[in-house]
Parts: C-alpha cells; sequence; structure tokens
C-alpha cells in the first residue's frame, strides 16, 4: 500500500483518523464497513502507540480535502472540483488531491441518469428489456428508481424488482452496452473491475420509498416466483434502527408487545435518537428501571444484540400486517386523516 508524506499506510491513517474523531464518531462510522473492514481497522487501532500532534494535524487535514472533493465532485464532476480546489489551494496541491483520489472517487455509472428527473427517465427505458430497467434503477438513487417502478406498468414491477435483487455483479461491456443504449457517456472512465450492483438491499431501498399499493403487488408476485427472495428482502424492508420513524402510539404499542431482555439488548448498541424515543414512551419508572439495569448489564455477544433486534422488528411487521401500527412509506397512503 502506498505511503504518503507521513510514512503510514492508508489504512494506518485511518486508524489515526478514527482515534483522533473520538469514540462515538468512529461507532458511527464502523456502521458503514464490513466486518472484515472492522476488523482490520480495529487491529491497526489497537497497534497504535501513540498519535504525535503534527501526524494527527496532517491525517484531519487529509481527510478535510478528500471530503471537500467528494462534494465538489458529487456536484459537478471531477473537472469541476479540480477548478474550485485550484482557487483554494493553487494549482499544484489541486492535482495532488485530484490524483491521489482517482482510484476512490470515480463516478459511477449513469451518473447523469441521477441528475435527471424520473419521469424523464421513464419515458426513456419503458420499453427497454426488463434486465436494462433492472440495471439502471440499481444504479439510481433509491428515490428515484421507487418513483420509476410504482409508474411503470404493474406486470413489470416484480420481475424487475426481483432481476435488481438477485443481480450481483455487472461486467464493464454490459455497462456501457447500457449506456450507449441512453445515448450518454459517463465524466470519467468506466473501472476495469467489475462493477457491484444490484442485489437485495438495492430493492430493499427502492421497495422502502414506493407506495403501499405497489409495495404489496410487487411482494405478493414474489412470493409466488421466488418465496425466499421475498422472506429475505421483507426482513429487510424495516430495520431496529427504523423506529425512530413510528409514531409515539405505536412505539408504546411495541413495547407491550416485546420481551423486555430483548428490548434491553437491543437498546444496548443502540444510537441515542432510538434510546430516547422509547424511553420517552415508557413510564418514568419504566424508563427509570431499564436505564439502571442496562448500565448494570455486562458484556453481550454482537449476535444476541441482533438476534434480539430481529425479533422486534419481526413483532413490528406483525403489528403493521395486522392494522395495529402503522409504518410511513413512500407515497401518500399511509397519511393519517
Amino acid at each position: 500500500m502506498a505511503k504518503q508524506k507521513t510514512g503510514l499506510t492508508g489504512r494506518q491513517k485511518a486508524a489515526v483518523l478514527l482515534i483522533s474523531l473520538g469514540p462515538d464518531v468512529s461507532a458511527q462510522v464502523y456502521k458503514h464497513l464490513t466486518e472484515e473492514e472492522i476488523e482490520k481497522l480495529t487491529l491497526e487501532i489497537s497497534s497504535v502507540k501513540k498519535v504525535e500532534p503534527n501526524q494527527k494535524e496532517e491525517i484531519l487535514d487529509q481527510f478535510h480535502q478528500i471530503a471537500l472533493a467528494q462534494d465538489y465532485i458529487s456536484q459537478g464532476g471531477i473537472g469541476y472540483a479540480k477548478t474550485v480546489l485550484e482557487k483554494a489551494l493553487g494549482d499544484k496541491e489541486a492535482s495532488a488531491i485530484i490524483n491521489r483520489l482517482t482510484s476512490s472517487l470515480q463516478v459511477k455509472p449513469f451518473d447523469f441518469a441521477r441528475k435527471a428527473d424520473p419521469s424523464q427517465i421513464l419515458n426513456f427505458i419503458q420499453n427497454e428489456h426488463p434486465q436494462t430497467i433492472a440495471l439502471i434503477l440499481s444504479y439510481l438513487d433509491s428515490e428515484q428508481s421507487a418513483q420509476i417502478l410504482s409508474e411503470l406498468p404493474q406486470e413489470m414491477q416484480a420481475d424487475i424488482a426481483r432481476r435488481i435483487a438477485i443481480m450481483d455483479s455487472t461486467s464493464p461491456e454490459v455497462i456501457n452496452e447500457v449506456e450507449q443504449i441512453l445515448e450518454r457517456k459517463l465524466s470519467t472512465t468506466v473501472t476495469q473491475d467489475y462493477t457491484q450492483t444490484g442485489g437485495v438491499e438495492a430493492v430493499v431501498n427502492v421497495l422502502n420509498g414506493v407506495d403501499r399499493s405497489t409495495e404489496r403487488t410487487i411482494l405478493d408476485s414474489l412470493e409466488i416466483q421466488d418465496p425466499e427472495l421475498a422472506e429475505e428482502i421483507k426482513k429487510r424492508m424495516f430495520v431496529f434502527e427504523d423506529i425512530v420513524t413510528l409514531d409515539n402510539r405505536a412505539i408504546q404499542r411495541v413495547i407491550r408487545d416485546v420481551d423486555n431482555e430483548d428490548l434491553m439488548l437491543s437498546l444496548k448498541v443502540a444510537s441515542e435518537e432510538v434510546k430516547e424515543v422509547v424511553f420517552k414512551n415508557m413510564s418514568s419508572r419504566m424508563s427509570e428501571t431499564f436505564q439502571e439495569e442496562m448500565e448494570y448489564m455486562g458484556p453481550v455477544r454482537l449476535r444476541e444484540v441482533e438476534e434480539s433486534q430481529t425479533r422486534i422488528v419481526s413483532i413490528i411487521r406483525r403489528l403493521e400486517e395486522v392494522g395495529e401500527i402503522v409504518i410511513a412509506r413512500g407515497g401518500g397512503d399511509d397519511i393519517i386523516v
């Protein structure tokens, strides 16, 4: 791994950065990493003996520059980012930053489409092959994809959702071919590695944004075509942290139905926002008891916490299915009047 001025590898820099940012921020970062990345990074952090002030300052500065460059690229591409950075830092420093980030800041395929209106994209792709539509939707923002999927014919919706879910990797050649169908080119060269896209998580993000009627139609069709896939999608449609989106009455209903031990385990690693909404919907006595018992709770296995959260999510989905609570999603049929 190449080294920069600090003499540290990229992983060592990441370790120093997380140490500098503190445990709360680092914990949030960990949520976006794979288990393998977490293991390697934790090992690296544990091997750091001391962080020199000048070293910390340089790494934080590099991180700040990377964050700025990413923001500029998202606004107007690499050319725009380079222009802004040149004005702020000078030609030499701007070029160094852009060159350093070239491999990690490549614009994703169909970047132009993510800046377009969903209805325009729909008009352009609605007569294409379902696999082509699925590929394009898997690259768009979930909100765009949700709107487009909702407006496609019902007989196509489940098929396309299934194609997104089972999509694994797509070669650069196929991506280029689809882009030619759209008669556009990317602002940067597509990486020659196979590009990961689609998958269950992608279709979950899309379905979370569609209206309830579209969601039911797609899931009902998928249950017939591929019951296992439909069940996997259902499991991911609502995660434990989403409890903050429920109204107070719904949270109180959930608290009555869940096992207290499951709730304690789930809250042990939950965000402060989740803890706040849950405790707010308990009686003062129950809230105090819960918080006291959680303070004295010893270390627990992450697997046990995840299993507890899964059981609570299952209860939430069951309560929704029988009409006891409402989970807010895209569309207008969840508006309560």
